[in-house]
């Protein structure tokens, strides 16, 4: 739901999000809610009680769209069904979160603009809130657009080789390890010999180890929530004391 349609066309008709609609394994409707307002100049918005900056989102016109949304698809009820607020205020996005929201039957995005919602549409429509990060955008539209998309490649015959999506970074909680391709040397900068080896169990260990040193050395937060081995933790130790034998370091 949201006051700018248009800003969605490219995003979903270009790439995989076009593919995966043309498969059916993703259906997107734009609801546009100031189509909503009853007023004669069509307006969806107001001055906040008590005075500020800025002008909230009415509560009408949302509330009005969701009923016809509803009256024509029907309602679900959670977690086949989770209506979302995208707000700073919300809980942050991860691939965690991605991995939830895919095994929803329906997601209901609400994309809010100028200095947000009336909040009687987060008590009265919203089963949660939603946050891309610490930052402000100025609507909801481009949250959106990342949250369709980060859901959207995790639905079943949406990517052609589920281990990419396995492999990728944050899925096992870490950052995912260097990929190289064709040619072997390029400009003075060699392919790493293990790589090339042929030999599948190296491959995995190294693998292994440079996403945990990358991990390591650009988001260390990240490891407090990875699943980790003894042989991980081991590296990591290793890592703390100045030890990166075995890591290529570019």
């Amino acid at each position: 739901m949201t006051l700018f349609p248009g800003m969605f066309t490219g995003v979903l008709s270009e790439s995989m999000l076009k593919r995966a609609q043309e498969a059916g394994a993703l259906r997107v409707e734009l609801v546009d809610f100031r189509e909503y307002a009853t007023d004669r100049h069509r307006t969806v918005d107001d001055a906040p009680y008590g005075g500020g900056a800025g002008m909230l989102l009415k509560p009408d016109p949302i509330f009005a769209a969701m009923d016809d949304l509803r009256a024509r698809v029907g309602q679900g009820s959670p977690p086949e069904e989770r209506v979302i607020l995208l707000s700073p205020s919300g809980r942050r996005f991860t691939q965690a979160v991605a991995e939830e929201y895919a095994k929803s039957q329906r997601l209901i995005l609400l994309c809010g603009h100028y200095e947000g919602f009336d909040d009687r549409v987060r008590q009265g429509l919203a089963t949660e809130e939603l946050s891309l990060g610490d930052f402000v955008l100025t609507g909801g539209e481009i949250a959106a657009m990342a949250v369709i998309d980060a859901v959207a490649r995790l639905l079943p015959g949406v990517l052609g080789n589920v281990a990419s999506a396995e492999d990728e970074s944050h899925t096992s909680g870490l950052l995912e390890y260097p990929q190289f391709t064709r040619p072997a040397e390029f400009r003075g900068m060699r392919v790493p010999a293990t790589l090339l080896s042929g030999h599948h169990q190296n491959i995995e260990i190294w693998r292994r180890k440079h996403a945990l040193y990358r991990t390591w050395k650009y988001r260390p937060d990240l490891l407090r929530n990875a699943r980790l081995s003894e042989r991980d933790r081991e590296w990591l130790q290793g890592f703390a004391a100045g030890d990166f034998s075995g890591i290529d370091v570019w």
